[in-house]
């Protein structure tokens, strides 16, 4: 982050005046991409999900022998899980993390491209989601991130070193099968956190979610 940044203005690296301005920029970019969770939010929404699926659904079916194997996976140490899986519809998000938060494994950080409602934004930023900074969801590669992507790799790595568990859906529910804008640049921050040494390794979970009629 520091390299990005003097890399602007080379001659400014000494000039507290403009070390604060871009400590400001950074602080900015950083709340684009996450917020402090809340407890209380998180403890409404649990209580209140499971209320919320009865009415959208009949039932909810897991394969247990799977789901051992992701809790088995859940207790190696020193290795995060990042779940990759398939997107058919919004509610997608809030199901697998009260899943995955109800089986033990933990509250995941869930991984999502631009959101157009920053109300929306703000309240999925409280329940775990992370975004990627303005303007980086449609960027088609990796060469003029500037400080937005050198601050965002360092958040990805901050996150997979804590061994909390990730959570990114490869494709937009209105056109399946294609890698979407915004997965592909998330998962660059993965494989850079690799290259880079920060995390040893990776356990990649393939999750497929379907619905009789998606809601």
């Amino acid at each position: 982050v520091q390299e990005a940044a003097s890399s602007w203005n080379p001659r400014s690296r000494g000039d507290e005046g403009s070390q604060q301005r871009w400590k400001e920029e950074i602080c900015r970019i950083l709340a684009e991409i996450q917020a402090p969770l809340s407890p209380l939010l998180l403890r409404l929404c649990h209580w209140l999900l499971p209320k919320l699926l009865t009415r959208l659904f009949l039932s909810v079916q897991l394969h247990r022998g799977q789901l051992e194997m992701v809790l088995r996976a859940a207790r190696m140490p020193e290795v995060p899980l990042v779940f990759l899986c398939s997107h058919q519809s919004q509610v997608d998000g809030l199901l697998l993390s009260f899943i995955l938060l109800s089986e033990g494994i933990g509250l995941p950080r869930v991984m999502v491209g631009a959101w157009t409602s920053p109300c929306l934004r703000s309240l999925l930023q409280r329940l775990g989601g992370i975004f990627l900074p303005s303007g980086m969801a449609q960027t088609g590669s990796d060469q003029d991130e500037g400080l937005p992507g050198a601050v965002l790799d360092a958040y990805v790595q901050e996150v997979l070193q804590s061994h909390q568990p990730l959570i990114l859906f490869l494709e937009e529910p209105s056109t399946s099968l294609r890698l979407a804008d915004p997965a592909r640049c998330w998962l660059l921050r993965v494989l850079r956190a690799l290259w880079g040494g920060a995390v040893p390794d990776v356990l990649i979970v393939p999750v497929g979610i379907a619905y009789d009629v998606a809601p």
